[in-house]
């Protein structure tokens, strides 16, 4: 199994194989498990400061805040599926 990663903005990468879900940021139920992600110390913000526009759940738990669109990140990962 190769690794595959994806570029999340300004530089940040994850990898693909671990992405379970790409989801806007605006739902209070998505709101409550950045919170708690925050509060288990497993967030990853990657704004840089800038909007949340995406958010990313992976496998691990972990949540990964990403200030590209949604759409823009599920193009890249289909776009690196493919190219596989």
């Amino acid at each position: 199994m190769d690794i595959q990663l994806i570029n999340i903005g300004f530089g940040n990468i994850v990898s693909a194989n671990r992405i379970i879900a790409i989801v806007s940021p605006e739902s209070a139920p998505i709101k409550r498990l950045i919170t708690e992600a925050r509060d288990r110390g497993q967030l990853v913000d990657a704004t840089y400061g800038r909007r949340t526009r995406a958010v990313i759940i992976t496998d691990s738990s972990h949540i990964v805040l990403s200030a590209i669109q949604p759409e823009t990140v599920a193009h890249r990962f289909v776009i690196n599926k493919e190219g596989s």
